[in-house]
């Protein structure tokens, strides 16, 4: 099999984020055998409207749909809003699972991943997300779990990911989300 495809969603649009930096280190630091595409137009994503739904899907949203139908995989990186994931991200992934039926997140393989200034890593946003995926029949990799805490340390000035611990982790997460996509496709 080729490299596996995976597609790499940060749910921050904020500058300089940590979520997105680490999404790039995750392109950066891929194992053999995992290719890493970013995804940059979370912010371009409407909010979700039954009656744009109805008049067809948004052009941002086929985009993205497109996208995640034409990779092997998700690594979604989310910070942690409020002890729970960021609305734009909730947004996106609620489009995903439309129109009813037709979801483009049904068996997808997903890896999860955050950083945090804070002392927890994400860890909230994480399992908010991961029980999101039961009503999606996501095949979630459940360990390791990456959780980048106090991630003014772990990255330097330029937003590089610096921390070993973490690099590792993300290393181990991408080649456990490869297993189960190679796995899935046998």
């Amino acid at each position: 099999m080729d490299d596996v495809r995976v597609l790499a969603v940060s749910g921050s649009l904020r500058a300089g984020s940590y979520n997105t930096a680490l999404a790039a280190a995750a392109q950066k630091f891929a194992p053999a055998g995992v290719s890493i595409e970013l995804y940059e137009s979370l912010g371009g994503i409407p909010l979700f409207n039954e009656d744009l739904e109805r008049d067809g899907l948004p052009s941002s949203v086929l985009d993205l749909r497109r996208r995640v139908l034409e990779a092997d995989g998700l690594l979604i990186v989310t910070p942690e809003y409020n002890a729970s994931i960021p609305g734009v991200l909730k947004n996106a992934l609620d489009w995903m699972t439309r129109p009813p039926g037709d979801s483009a997140l049904v068996d997808k393989p997903i890896a999860v991943a955050g950083a945090s200034p804070s002392n927890f890593g994400s860890v909230r946003a994480q399992l908010a997300l991961r029980q999101m995926f039961l009503g999606t029949t996501s095949e979630v990799v459940a360990t390791p779990e990456v959780m980048v805490p106090r991630a003014f340390e772990c990255f330097d000035e330029a937003g590089n990911l610096t921390d070993e611990t973490a690099i590792s982790l993300l290393r181990e997460l991408l080649a456990t989300l490869r297993d189960r996509i190679t796995r899935l496709a046998a």
